[in-house]
This record gives C-alpha cells, sequence and structure tokens, in this order.
C-alpha cells in the first residue's frame, strides 16, 4: 500500500502556456479543467476543493501564489 503525499492534496489555478487558466491537482499530469478566465477557474477549482477538503494555492500569470485558501485541515493551527 503506498502511502499518499501530503501535496496530492493541494489544488492549483495556474496560468496555462498556451492560454487560459488550468484547475490542476497537485501531482496531476494534465489538468482536471481549463477555462478561458482565471474567474472561471477559481469558481471550478473553489469547488473541487472544498468537496475534496484539500488546500488551493491561486498563482499570478508570473506563477507566483497570490491567494491560498484552505479547505479542510489547515496548517495554520489558530485557536478558537
Amino acid at each position: 500500500m503506498t502511502k499518499k503525499s501530503s501535496s496530492s492534496n493541494i489544488r492549483f489555478v495556474q496560468p496555462n502556456p498556451q492560454g487560459g487558466w488550468d484547475n490542476k491537482k497537485a501531482g496531476a499530469d494534465r489538468a482536471a479543467s481549463h477555462h478561458d478566465t482565471k474567474r472561471e477557474a477559481i469558481d471550478t477549482a473553489r469547488g473541487m476543493s472544498q468537496r475534496e477538503g484539500s488546500e488551493l494555492k491561486i498563482k499570478n500569470l508570473d506563477g507566483k501564489i497570490a491567494q491560498s485558501d484552505s479547505h479542510g485541515h489547515d496548517p495554520r493551527n489558530i485557536p478558537g
């Protein structure tokens, strides 16, 4: 039995080199979906991330992470 890597519980919205935006799970060979706009990609990826309980990382055109959302276990230990 193989142990899942913690990075597999991350989903990215990132620019596609040929144009548009991809919604891609970390470690995946292909994007789960491709969109013309960043907003469409974020909306789709956010829904999937919420269902999976995964982290969502949204990149800018330069590839740097601009926003990060936790939809599962929040790695920050914030007392309630």
